[in-house]
């Protein structure tokens, strides 16, 4: 009989006593026919309606044993106390002496639905719920309810609603089951939600802990509900893998490939053991594992735990494939970090084998690893290889004046120095294959740049014996930035805020310049003469290029030598000359009080009319107490005071103008102090006496030191002093070039007879990574290209425009006819095709006033043959080609918006805080051609 006997749980207990509180006012024995469940709780305390009463629940078997128990508890118990006995004797073995005392006077036989309904507060249950096959489920509902109680259910409970109850509860998906447990409804029971719970401590054993009937049953449910997935991960649970199941379906992802050999398979196997599912079900919960760390890995940006739990999965997978012997058949992955440091060697290999085409690919390939935005070092580091093997395969540049010199170099050059910075610190992952290929490639960018230094210092000293203000034989000097850059923004009538970054290279200055644009800032540039494209003003610092002479010769507009006094002195005379208010700030001015980032006094200069000038020491200090490091990049945030600066700036609607005194060149670590001969003066790089190997013979009007006559070295392992983290006075590019960036907050204060200069105009094309092979010869104006015929017709892909195919060509751009149809010939680019499109004619009815065709065709193309993102001010230009200027270029992307974005889907829009315009290229095919999507 004992076998037969339904199972008697405490929930079971509480809801009877529940349904029979009324009996129990007067009686204080509950007879219930059954067997209490071992290792549940002998005494416990229940609320019955609003009393709280203690229950005792014993197990017998025996009139006798009954008769004990109840005397016992007479004699012991307090008023109050429940005497609950569960036994398997009938109504008529027990008699009326014992029944009397019981409620009911009688035997209570547990009805398990009566009891789930009213646990729920349901009205009924599903009719499914009452058949015999499901009593598991009743039982499991009773034993499992937690805590807090069943969340109530107004109506009916179905089936579906026990089940997800019973899931959230038996595997502690909503929480503990006590506080502030998560409503079972509002869990989400997906395979993402599941593979989390695989990886806590206790989830996997509470499932397999359950019977085995309640385990398939909840596995047979979860696999209907949360996919095809769930089941194999619940296999792996059941067979003690739960920890590893991520790992594991990462790797399965290898027998995806039909041709995986035999070898292959069998480790994979191994692996999984005696779980191993069909490839068809594995591809399945391979897909679901990759779904979920995606997903994780985007949390994982900027949030530490969240990056230490994608990690552990995948570390994790690529320890099991080393030891499965499949780490070599696995890197093509997109997830394991072995996988992703093998296509980071195939960059780097490609690369310093000067191979820009492979290295392009391979970096093509490796952009594609999940792991990209976590290895965000790492990619640049990769990336950089890559440029820097374009600038190599590019025509040897030659030095042809000093103008030209530091020009180049701020244009093209500088860029190459800045990719030289992160080649020389190598892979921040520490790979040693990639570091092999990182010195090379760095090696031979050096000796390329080498000869560029050499070249331009044997023109610095010819042109240095005779070169003065007046007769500056075609360059702009640093003691003329304030007249020929400061002066014509001033002219607009905004005061405006000149910074002074003390040491700012060419290679810092394109960084700040780039996170400026970005900020919001529009970069402004004279207008080139007609057939010359649009260049960054730069300048020739003083010599030596040192602080004590370029500096002040900078801030008083005049060749001379000095230090805060004079240029003080001097930066407010050379203002009061030209009617102006001016104010300078060095160091010891420019940070506040308490309360305050900025001194009080700066903050009220800048509110004035008058001519702000700042000196920001940062870059100069870090190298003269070796502070720089490794640093391969300087942000705004890098320089101190300056985002505050600039952000002041542009509340108050001021230009500012970015730059620097001198460059400074960095120490590698492969120069020694030079034993140099000669008497005088002698400085980190510079001195007196006869120039040597790397060095050259400086003399003229703009020598300040040396009584005119110095030697400056060119090569930049040379120095006279100690050591520090770098140095600058030396006859190198990067040294005497003086980057100078005019920023506005606002279009309406370009300067007469300037432009601005669109982010993608102020990158050479070598740097830009939709130019996947390096140019074979020089680039020709954009007049001569504009008259060049029309290539063959454009598919509207990523991959550059064919040499001779202008962007707005005529021949790219095919109207509607005037009928309003589309044009018999079959358009020659994704623009126009996109124009003449019947899409795109519906789409015209929701726009009152819609841009002509050829604009729309020619943002299309543009954005297109970018790479599908551009900026604002790139974007104007595309649009100002056709002959139509858009002064107002956000309410013009509205515009677009309205026609492209079909049906809601953000085929253009704005990204990157909304300085970038990016057009979705498959998501605009997949709106306007469905059937090529077909």
């Amino acid at each position: 009989m004992a076998a037969t006997l339904p199972p008697v749980g405490r929930r079971t207990v509480e809801a009877l006593l529940s349904s029979y509180a009324k009996g129990l006012k007067d009686r204080r024995l509950v007879l219930v026919h059954g067997r209490y469940t071992a290792g549940a709780p002998a005494e416990f305390t229940t609320t019955l309606g609003e009393e709280t009463r203690r229950v005792r629940v014993s197990h017998q078997s025996s009139v006798l044993g009954i008769l004990g128990e109840w005397a016992r508890h007479q004699d012991k118990a307090a008023d109050g106390d429940v005497l609950v006995v569960t036994t398997g004797l009938g109504d008529d073995q027990l008699g009326w002496d014992l029944r009397g005392h019981a409620v009911r006077r009688r035997t209570l036989t547990v009805d398990n639905a009566e009891i789930v309904m009213q646990r729920f507060g349901a009205s009924s249950l599903d009719p499914r719920m009452h058949a015999r096959e499901e009593a598991w489920l009743l039982e499991a509902l009773l034993e499992a309810e937690p805590g807090q109680g069943w969340e109530r259910c107004a109506g009916v409970l179905t089936r579906d609603a026990a089940v997800r109850a019973l899931v959230v509860a038996r595997l502690g998906l909503g929480g503990d089951g006590d506080g502030d447990a998560t409503p079972a409804q509002d869990v989400a029971v997906d395979a993402d939600t599941l593979l989390a719970w695989s990886r806590t401590p206790a989830g996997p054993m509470r499932f397999a802990e359950l019977n085995d009937t309640e385990r398939a049953e909840l596995k047979k449910w979860l696999g209907e509900t949360a996919g095809p997935a769930v089941p194999v991960l619940l296999s792996l649970v059941e067979a003690g893998r739960g920890h590893d199941a991520m790992a594991l379906g990462l790797l399965g992802a290898v027998l995806r490939d039909p041709a995986a050999d035999p070898d292959t398979v069998l480790a994979v196997g191994g692996l999984f053991g005696q779980v191993m599912p069909r490839r068809s079900e594995l591809r399945v919960f391979t897909e679901a594992v990759e779904g979920t760390l995606v997903r994780w890995i985007g949390e994982a940006h900027g949030n530490a735990h969240a990056r230490r739990r994608v990690f552990a999965v995948l570390d994790r997978a690529d320890q099991l494939a080393a030891d499965a012997g499949l780490t070599r058949s696995l890197t093509a992955n997109r997830f394991l970090p072995s996988s992703f440091t093998a296509q980071l060697r195939r960059v780097t290999a490609a690369a310093a084998r000067q191979d820009p085409a492979a290295a392009r690919a391979a970096l093509d390939e490796l952009n594609e690893h999940t792991l990209v935005r976590l290895h965000a070092d790492r990619h640049l580091a990769a990336s950089m290889a890559v440029r820097a093997a374009r600038w190599l395969a590019l025509p040897r540049p030659e030095v042809r004046s000093v103008a030209a010199g530091v020009r180049s170099h701020l244009a093209d050059w500088g860029w190459a120095d800045r990719a030289t910075a992160v080649l020389w610190a190598g892979d921040p992952g520490g790979d040693p294959v990639a570091a092999g290929d990182f010195r090379a490639l760095y090696e031979a960018v050096k000796a390329r740049r080498e000869r560029l230094d050499e070249e331009f210092a044997g023109r610095l000293a010819a042109w240095a014996e005779h070169a003065t203000a007046p007769f500056p034989g075609g360059c702009l000097l640093v003691e003329n930035v304030l007249a020929e850059a400061v002066r014509p923004v001033a002219a607009t009538g905004a005061a405006p805020l000149l910074l002074v970054l003390d040491g700012m290279s060419s290679a810092v200055a394109v960084q700040l310049g780039e996170e400026a644009e970005r900020e919001g800032w529009t970069e402004a540039v004279p207008t080139p003469a007609e057939g010359q494209p649009p260049m960054r003003q730069a300048a020739v610092s003083m010599l030596p290029s040192v602080t004590e002479v370029s500096r002040a010769s900078l801030l008083t507009g005049s060749a001379t030598r000095g230090g805060q006094v004079a240029e003080t002195t001097g930066f407010t005379a050379f203002w009061k000359a030209h009617r102006k208010e001016a104010v300078l700030f060095h160091k010891a001015g420019i940070g506040g009080d308490a309360g305050r980032y900025l001194s009080e006094e700066v903050m009220a200069a800048l509110a004035t009319d008058a001519v702000v000038g700042v000196v920001l020491n940062t870059i100069d200090d870090a190298l003269d107490k070796g502070q720089q490091g490794q640093r391969t990049r300087w942000s705004l945030d890098d320089i101190t005071y300056l985002r505050e600066l600039l952000a002041t700036a542009k509340g108050y609607g001021r230009p500012v103008v970015l730059v620097a005194d001198h460059g400074h060149v960095l120490e590698r670590g492969t120069g020694a102090a030079s034993a140099a001969a000669g008497t005088g003066p002698t400085a980190a790089r510079w001195r007196t006496g006869a120039a040597g190997e790397g060095e050259v013979l400086l003399t003229g009007p703009r020598v300040a030191e040396g009584e005119g006559t110095i030697v400056a070295p060119w090569r930049e392992d040379i120095r006279y002093t100690g050591r520090r983290a770098g140095y600058h006075g030396g006859a190198s590019l990067a040294e005497v070039t003086v980057p100078v960036l005019v920023l506005l907050p606002d279009k309406a204060l370009m300067p007469k007879g300037w432009e601005a200069l669109p982010r993608e105009r102020a990158v050479p094309a070598w740097w830009q990574a939709q130019h996947p092979e390096p140019v074979t010869a020089p680039a020709a104006d954009a007049t001569q290209e504009q008259r060049k015929p029309a290539g063959k017709a454009r598919t509207g892909s990523r991959r550059p425009a064919p040499e001779g195919e202008g962007l707005f060509a005529e021949t790219d751009v095919a109207p509607p006819a005037e009928d309003g149809k589309a044009a018999p010939a079959a358009p020659a680019s994704l623009g126009a095709r996109v124009v003449t499109s019947e899409v795109y004619e519906a789409q015209k009815e929701y726009v009152r006033k819609a841009p002509e065709a050829k604009v729309v065709a020619a943002v299309v193309d543009a954005l297109a043959d970018a790479g599908e993102t551009m900026s604002p001010a790139a974007l104007a230009a595309a649009v100002s080609a056709t002959g139509r200027v858009r002064r107002n270029i956000d309410g013009f992307i509205a515009t677009l918006q309205r026609l492209l974005n079909v049906e809601g889907y953000p085929v253009l829009g704005f990204i990157d805080a909304g300085h970038t315009v990016r057009l979705d290229v498959k998501l605009l095919r997949d709106q306007f051609f469905p059937e090529e999507s077909k």
